[in-house]
């Protein structure tokens, strides 16, 4: 974090001239006043300028990064991170070796470190939602290609054998892929059924 002292006339001059040199707005720093000033006798004699300290505040996308750069450690992973936000969107991009271990089981890992990006960029509840999105050398955009074919595929063998077909357990975010593949089969459904984190969806022909 970034902290500097700044002098002026005036408290609030003081700020200002602290603003300008950090670029930063008020709402972005936290403000410790040292020394409000004096005017001194007639204004003239014994003039004391305010002083002040202002630190700049961890931003969404520090807190994202000091918190993968901790994790990446003690998984002894080397990574580069990409972090970018635009609209209260934070997408993060990690890439590197061993990135198996970040993804994890069909992505169980990725999505959990996710889950716990949230809860670190949104634990002050009084600042605007922002979501999350962690991803790893592009493994959700390969992820939702493979599903779709195989939602295709399984769609077609229901079809040709009359049968409804279960698909392995996903998470809810791999589910409303398949749904949204197949939502225009008119003649196949798809719903979902059991808990997590074995909830899977069925494909089945219409009746």
């Amino acid at each position: 974090m970034k902290t500097i002292e700044m002098t002026g006339k005036t408290v609030d001059e003081a700020l200002k001239n602290a603003l300008n040199e950090l670029k930063l707005t008020k709402e972005e720093v936290d403000i410790e006043i040292i020394d409000e000033g004096s005017k001194g006798i007639f204004n003239l004699i014994g003039n004391k300028p305010a002083r002040i300290k202002i630190t700049k505040k961890k931003s969404a996308i520090d807190e994202v990064e000091k918190f993968l750069t901790d994790v990446l450690k003690a998984m002894d992973v080397k990574a580069k991170i990409n972090i970018k936000e635009e609209n209260n969107i934070i997408n993060v991009n990690l890439s590197g070796e061993k990135m198996g271990l970040i993804i994890g089981y069909r992505g169980e890992t990725l999505d959990s470190l996710q889950y716990l990006l949230s809860l670190v960029v949104n634990k002050n509840h009084n600042n605007i939602y922002k979501k999350v999105v962690l991803d790893v050398e592009n493994y959700r955009k390969k992820r939702e290609e493979t599903l779709i074919k195989v939602a295709q595929k399984v769609a077609y063998k229901v079809r040709k054998s009359k049968r409804p077909y279960k698909l392995e357990p996903m998470n809810p975010y791999e589910r409303r892929i398949i749904h949204s593949t197949l939502q225009e089969f008119n003649d196949i459904i798809t719903y979902s059924e059991g808990e997590e984190p074995f909830r899977r969806v069925i494909i089945s022909l219409k009746k």
